[in-house]
């Protein structure tokens, strides 16, 4: 699932492209991806795009008359950008938006499809779609740990969580909990104020390392290869690899559609966390599905 540097970099490459455009016309090949009947989506065409916004990790393209299209791609949605009338054919492509410089064909691979299109009007009705996490930019060490223990989650869990963080998903959780040397099952009850202090600048300076990354890529060309594993990666997808810090082979954790990756001599004290049933611990710590995950909102 694209996290907070893939949404930041999608925002990048598309600002010098379609801010100050006219989106011309929106086409949609799924009648499934549009989750919202007024305002109309024909509302939108015509009108000049005047700005871009990330919301958790979705993507609000903002046009006249504060009329908001939000993206969410979900797992396995993805943005093109194509020549001027791209066409939308196979079972992948499910939506274009036309402008005079080019199409942004957004597509999904598998045949469940998750990605979802809202249209709504205003600012009231766009931070309605916020799921309320904290965003780690602008919260500071004491807002950020107050956020994380509000409930006694793994820490997982609460970096995951869209109602705690904003933006971080199962990729960048694994990186962040790996250069902050802590085990991904710790409760956040559990940590010491040194603990918390490694927390919060992992997650700022792995977030800002991989955002960084990214915007030098997209500032130079639309980014195409958005996936949740990367070579350069320290933890997540590295199950067997040996581990960059001190050369230990990967460790992971299954459960439901979701695996965790973490290093046993960085993060758990040289102790290989029992699948089986630390399978069973996250998993009553953490919904079934992806899906379920996504819609959680702050009550």
């Amino acid at each position: 699932m694209p996290e907070l540097p893939d949404i930041a970099a999608y925002i990048t490459a598309l600002e010098s492209r379609i801010v100050g455009q006219p989106l011309q016309q929106v086409r949609l090949a799924s009648p499934f991806l549009l989750r919202t009947a007024q305002p109309p989506l024909a509302s939108v065409e015509g009108r000049i795009v005047r700005g871009l916004r990330r919301i958790g990790k979705r993507i609000a393209i903002g046009v006249e008359g504060d009329l908001w299209l939000v993206l969410h791609l979900m797992i396995a949605g993805r943005l093109h950008w194509r020549p001027v009338g791209a066409k939308l054919g196979g079972r992948q492509n499910l939506a274009a938006f036309d402008f005079p410089n080019g199409s942004l064909v957004l597509t999904e691979a598998g045949a469940k499809h998750r990605a979802s299109l809202h249209v709504v009007t205003g600012e009231d009705s766009l931070q309605a779609m916020d799921p309320g996490g904290v965003d780690i930019f602008t919260s500071d060490l004491e807002s950020f740990r107050t956020a994380l223990t509000a409930e006694n989650r793994t820490l997982k869990r609460a970096l995951t969580d869209p109602r705690i963080v904003s933006g971080i998903g199962n990729a960048y959780s694994d990186e962040i909990l790996h250069a902050a040397q802590l085990s991904p099952i710790t409760h956040t009850s559990k940590l010491t104020p040194r603990e918390w202090e490694r927390l919060y600048k992992a997650t700022r300076e792995t977030l800002t390392l991989w955002i960084d990354r990214f915007q030098k890529v997209a500032a130079a060309d639309f980014p195409e290869k958005v996936t949740a594993f990367r070579p350069e990666m320290s933890a997540h997808g590295r199950f067997g690899e040996p581990c960059p810090r001190c050369g230990e082979k990967s460790q992971r954790i299954r459960y439901a559609d979701n695996e965790t990756n973490y290093c046993a001599r960085c993060q758990t004290g040289g102790k290989v966390l029992a699948d089986r049933s630390l399978s069973r611990l996250l998993g009553s710590d953490w919904p079934r599905t992806l899906d379920e995950l996504e819609a959680l909102k702050k009550r």
